[in-house]
């Protein structure tokens, strides 16, 4: 229960930090719903004694002044609601974009770890597809609204009859009792809906991508993919089906308990207006009272039940909000200058809830300007390396040094500024080719002229709009499709574009032809300039304009040195790798 709280009173924080102004018109709306209540409760008896004693003139006056009065609350709650819908649109959008912020600063060992993925699914889920921002603030709003109406019928109450106190207060405890069953059969139905709910997303996902619809018609895989899906529709529904049963019989109970205590409460008025002769007036505002604190016991019991089921769905977004972001890490000194050097000492890495090692004791150096090329089979640690060297991961042990500094001791921003990497899953947008490598604001023309140097000009200069052309067309119908090696090419612009000090290329050139490869390669040292740049290839063919190579097999470093003395190693891996290509594209040839 405490977790609850702190999942609460975290989300309200973080909502009045979003609109302050939405919780004084929360305070406002509760004074003025206590202020009609009250007002109702006691004019009705006022007007009661008046025409019990045949007051006409005095009966009517009030019932005037009554009807007024109501019309004017009534404007006033119009009023505040329009006020309360706005602020509220602002907190749910400010939520939105927080949450959007945080999961593209988390760090990235969390995109792969099931934990942080349930906790991510489970927050999309809450704020995205149940309003639940709209119902968790309509829910405070309308708990303070009643607790402070309930102040004050608790105390004309107390004043009627302590009695009649103790009857509603059993009736409250009654109905708490069946609050909180009905909330933990909530909380562990939530708790087994979202592993299964998390895995209907992605089979919905994979049926809806556009790019699966090849795969799909070629293989019996659409069949699989449509199996799987229905399956754990039906798992879903059936969640929901046996929830459902449970919950009618705790509403059906809940509904007795609410008209016994109706029924006592009339009784002992009754009772009471013919032992002590109490006035029609005095009969009125007893009931009046008992009924309406009756009434909004009930309904705060209700919607504390949905507040708890709001913090319930609302705890892995706190959870998430509350989760280190990369820039949090080191010792926060500002990456100044360009990278004179590069020093791995001794790093060990496994990847996180695995016991295998991956990079085992890895020790080499790159000055300044050194083109190098990591050479190995697959599996053999290449990219893990590259991912450490950007931070997306850390070493178990051993350090990783940057001018003489550690890496995790720069500010996080300030060192990424200083790294350009294509990887292998590279990603394009679907925005113009202009914005795929500026990424921001910043100069067209250098961008085309990028874009140019790696082999686009042809393809920019055939489009009718040039740079500006929109990449895919999923938002636009005159949006183009690149192939993967135009692909490839944008991306390497647009790292060049970044004028970083250090240029990584995981596969630069996979998806292109060989031709295209070597017209990447002779412009190399152009578009490089004096940067240091790192290769990750397959194809033996770029180690040879590399100024050094290091050799990976099985995590450890076997070798780093120039290509031609590594050719003289004929017993050597990369001897045997090297002169393996030459004999296909020999056999090709």
């Amino acid at each position: 229960m405490r977790k609850k709280w702190n999942v609460f009173f975290s989300f309200i924080r973080f909502a009045y930090a979003c609109h302050k102004p939405y919780f004084f018109v929360v305070a406002f709306q509760a004074i003025v719903n206590m202020a009609n209540a009250l007002f109702n409760v006691y004019s009705l008896s006022l007007i009661l004694d008046f025409l019990e004693t045949k007051s006409w003139e005095r009966s009517f006056t009030l019932g005037c002044i009554v009807v007024g009065a109501n019309l004017i609350f009534n404007f006033l709650r119009l009023f505040i609601n329009r006020l309360m819908k706005i602020s509220g649109e602002k907190i749910a959008e400010s939520i939105n974009q927080g949450m959007t912020r945080k999961l593209m600063r988390v760090p990235f060992q969390y995109l792969e770890d099931p934990y942080y993925l349930d906790m991510k699914a489970k927050a999309k889920f809450a704020i995205e597809n149940m309003d639940n921002v709209k119902q968790f603030l309509d829910s405070v709003a309308t708990m303070i609204q009643i607790v402070v109406t309930l102040i004050g019928l608790l105390s004309v109450l107390f004043l009627l009859d302590l009695l009649l106190v103790a009857v509603l207060i059993t009736a409250v405890i009654l109905h708490v009792l069946m609050t909180v069953i009905s909330l933990k059969m909530q909380v562990r139905f939530y708790a087994d809906l979202m592993p299964v709910n998390r895995r209907f997303g992605y089979y919905l996902n994979v049926l809806l991508n556009r790019k699966n619809a090849k795969d799909f018609r070629m293989y019996p895989i659409g069949a699989l993919m449509t199996n799987r899906f229905a399956k754990y529709a039906d798992t879903t529904s059936s969640f929901f089906q046996k929830h459902e049963k449970k919950a009618t019989v705790v509403r059906v109970f809940s509904e007795v308990v609410k008209y016994v205590e109706m029924g006592l409460v009339y009784g002992f008025v009754a009772v009471k207006t013919i032992v002590e002769r109490l006035s029609i007036g005095a009969f009125s505002l007893t009931i009046s009272s008992a009924l309406a604190f009756s009434a909004n016991m009930t309904k705060l019991i209700d919607v504390m039940l949905n507040l708890t089921r709001c913090v319930s769905y609302m705890e892995p977004f706190v959870e998430l909000l509350g989760l280190k972001e990369e820039q949090d890490d080191g010792k926060q000194i500002v990456m100044t200058g360009d990278i004179e050097s590069i020093e791995f000492q001794n790093v060990v890495f496994s990847y996180p809830k695995s016991q295998d090692i991956v990079l085992n004791d890895i020790s080499f150096s790159i000055s300044r300007g050194q083109k190098i090329s990591i050479v190995g089979l697959n599996g053999a640690g290449k990219t893990t390396l590259i991912k450490l060297l950007c931070r997306l991961y850390h070493p178990q042990s051993g350090t990783i040094k940057i001018n003489g500094i550690s890496i995790d001791d720069y500010e996080y921003r300030s060192y990424i500024r200083h790294i350009s990497a294509v990887f292998q899953d590279y990603q394009l947008f679907a925005y113009s080719l202009k914005e795929n490598i500026l990424n921001e604001n910043g100069d067209p023309q250098l961008a085309y002229e990028i874009a140019a140097k790696v082999g686009l000009k042809a393809k920019i200069d055939s489009l009718p709009d040039g740079i500006e052309t929109p990449y895919s067309k999923i938002y636009n119908e005159n949006g183009i499709e690149l192939s993967g090696g135009e692909g490839q090419k944008v991306a390497i612009a647009r790292a060049l574009y970044k004028n970083s000090s250090i240029i990584i290329l995981d596969e630069p050139t996979s998806a292109l032809d060989p031709m295209a490869e070597a017209e990447i390669y002779q412009h190399f040292n152009e578009l490089i300039q004096d940067k240091t740049a790192i290769y990750i290839s397959h194809r033996m063919s770029s180690s040879v304009f590399c100024d050094k190579v290091l050799i990976l097999d099985q995590g450890k470093v076997l070798d780093f040195d120039t290509h031609k003395k590594l050719m003289k190693k004929e017993d050597s891996l990369y001897f045997k790798l090297f002169t393996s290509q030459a004999i296909n594209y020999q056999i090709h040839g």
